[in-house]
């Protein structure tokens, strides 16, 4: 009988001691810390983490930049970690990252900033959503919110060169190109930033006097522009403001001069890079692409919204 137990109890042992050896690690370089809708998205990974207690997700912050961020991969993969789960500071960089991914036989996930086409061979799977629709969501919103009615806007853009930049832009662009009633003035590049957002707003609102429209790549930008219109005195009426991501700063300005925003699901995206990661960290196989949809948000979503967040 005692035999038995102690076989039992050393069974047992070793199981655990097994299990334990099997723990997954999923080194997660991240662009920044310090970006808003990124800690959205960090903290779905982080919970994603809570809720799976065999695999460790490890978080790193390269503060926007792409020399950090590849030190920070070459740290996990000499940590030997299962899989890496990246979201990129450029769609440059993910060349190089995939390459030492490939060499070192370790699953690479992205997510948010979608790689360069020539890229993507080194990518296990990438997490995003449509930026194009994104900027087609924003910019029927206007036109149908204009119903003909001649209107001068300007775009504010996120920093020249990345995915969503590029594409949110465009998006817009094809809307504006069936609406000829609405002309657009300015493009500048706004940094995602709100005080960027903010001075070039206030800027070019002082100089064209019949700037009716701001439409925006994400919410900071937005804000800055709202914030600009009530430094210059333009009542809300007298102005369409969009932007992009429905963050909670975002939501709390919908309805009292921002317009209508676009819903990009941070938490979606995180959590299911997470997954991706999780899976692919295992050995199964996982889709090279994983859509999170867009959704437009005008101010009766309001609340439904806001609820999102205090899940």
């Amino acid at each position: 009988m005692k035999k038995a137990l102690l076989a039992t109890l050393c069974g047992a042992l070793l199981s655990s001691q097994v299990a334990m050896a099997k723990d997954l690690v999923i080194g997660a370089p991240m662009v920044s810390f310090s970006d808003k809708w990124q800690t959205y998205l960090q903290d779905a990974i982080r919970d994603f983490d809570k809720k799976h207690d065999d695999v460790e997700f490890r978080l790193s912050d390269a503060n926007a930049d792409a020399a950090r961020l590849l030190n920070d991969v070459e740290t996990f993969i000499d940590q030997g970690v299962d899989a890496l789960l990246v979201v990129p500071t450029d769609p440059e960089i993910v060349k190089s990252i995939g390459r030492k991914a490939k060499k070192a036989g370790i699953p690479l996930i992205v997510v948010n900033r979608k790689p360069l086409d020539d890229a993507m061979k080194y990518v296990t799977s990438y997490v995003g959503s449509d930026e194009v629709e994104g900027g087609r969501l924003q910019g029927q919103f206007i036109a149908d919110s204009l119903k003909g009615k001649d209107a001068k806007g300007i775009i504010l853009m996120g920093p020249l060169g990345l995915d969503a930049q590029i594409k949110r832009t465009q998006g817009n662009k094809e809307i504006f190109e069936k609406n000829p009633n609405i002309k657009i003035l300015a493009e500048q590049e706004g940094k995602w930033d709100r005080a960027k957002g903010l001075e070039i707003a206030e800027n070019l609102l002082a100089a064209h006097k019949d700037i009716n429209v701001v439409v925006s790549n994400n919410d900071e930008m937005a804000i800055g522009a709202l914030l600009a219109s009530r430094k210059l005195n333009i009542k809300d009426k007298d102005i369409l403001i969009v932007g992009l991501d429905a963050t909670p700063d975002a939501l709390e300005y919908l309805g009292e001069g921002l317009d209508a925003t676009v819903f990009q699901s941070a938490q979606g995206q995180g959590s299911t890079g997470a997954e991706m990661a999780y899976l692919a960290a295992q050995g199964k196989e996982v889709p090279k692409l994983k859509m999170v949809p867009f959704e437009l948000v005008t101010p009766d979503k309001k609340a439904e919204y806001q609820a999102k967040y205090k899940k």
